[in-house]
């Protein structure tokens, strides 16, 4: 009798369980339902194109699939285990990137078709990584009686934030290429280069070859009409928009703190702690939703 009560006494505790879990996720649609609309279509798209891999025998782009489903739970589960509110605007704007950046730019080649795709994404990057960076910053900063940073200095850690960040991904990017011969960091096609290699007097000075059509590997001509640069250019341009981007966010952030200019769309960019949120004044500061 024991045995069987308890078996019952799981079986409600399970469904009472469930019941929560779908009234919760009713609750969550009908609260944003702009976001679930995005979040419903990307993930109908990664699944359709995952499919469309298997079919293909394409085990690689089946596996990037998966791993942007895993990427798209992290904002769900970054609010439930840290107990801090991703605002909808920040949280559409991660879902869409990483559709953008796995999807369509490693799966479908759009970083190869549109020469503009990973700069977009990487300055999208440096906006985004400052907001986060000041976000974090600014939980300590109003969570500590022994802390009090200024807004200026919360605004240069967000910056620095978010170029470390850019580092970090670089240095990802490098040791794909160097240890599994991806080619993470793309080539560049140069038509002038300047190398100290060539100078046959070793005397330190650079020597400029111009006017470059075409190189030459092993005997075999490559064709490319120029010197293939092997990732250091798209590095830089890399770090240069992520710069660009981190910059704008700082100097919002700081004309905002100034009282120069509305800070709405800002305010909703940035994460905060789920209590914090609700003592917050949503005229003053925004709702981030």
């Amino acid at each position: 009798m024991n045995g069987c009560r308890n078996r019952e006494e799981k079986r409600e505790r399970r469904r009472k369980t469930r019941q929560e879990k779908r009234e919760k996720t009713i609750q969550e649609v009908k609260s944003a339902p702009v976001l679930s609309a995005v979040y419903f279509f990307l993930r109908v798209a990664v699944i359709a194109v995952m499919c469309l891999q298997i079919l293909n025998g394409d085990y690689y782009n089946v596996a990037m699939c998966a791993l942007t489903l895993i990427l798209f739970t992290i904002p769900s589960i970054i609010e439930r285990r840290l107990k801090i509110d991703v605002p909808n605007v920040l949280e559409g704007i991660v879902l869409v990137f990483i559709f953008a950046a796995e999807i369509l730019g490693e799966i479908n080649s759009f970083y190869l078709k549109y020469t503009f795709w990973d700069t977009a994404l990487h300055t999208t990057t440096g906006f985004l990584s400052a907001a986060v960076g000041y976000s974090l910053v600014d939980i300590l900063n109003k969570n500590s009686k022994n802390i009090n940073l200024s807004p200026f200095y919360v605004a240069f850690f967000a910056f620095c934030f978010s170029m470390t960040v850019a580092v970090m991904w670089e240095f990802i990017e490098f040791f794909m290429d160097y240890f599994f011969l991806t080619d993470m960091q793309k080539d560049t096609i140069l038509h002038t280069i300047s190398t100290v290699e060539l100078d046959p007097t070793k005397s330190n000075r650079a020597v400029v070859i111009r006017n470059i059509t075409d190189v030459t590997v092993n005997g075999m001509p490559l064709g490319l009409g120029g010197y293939l640069d092997i990732g250091l250019y798209d590095t830089m341009k890399d770090m240069g928009v992520t710069f660009i981007g981190s910059l704008v966010f700082s100097i919002f952030w700081a004309l905002y703190t100034l009282g120069k200019i509305k800070g709405w769309f800002i305010l909703k960019l940035i994460p905060k702690r789920m209590e914090e949120e609700k003592k917050d004044d949503p005229e003053k500061l925004g709702d981030g939703k």
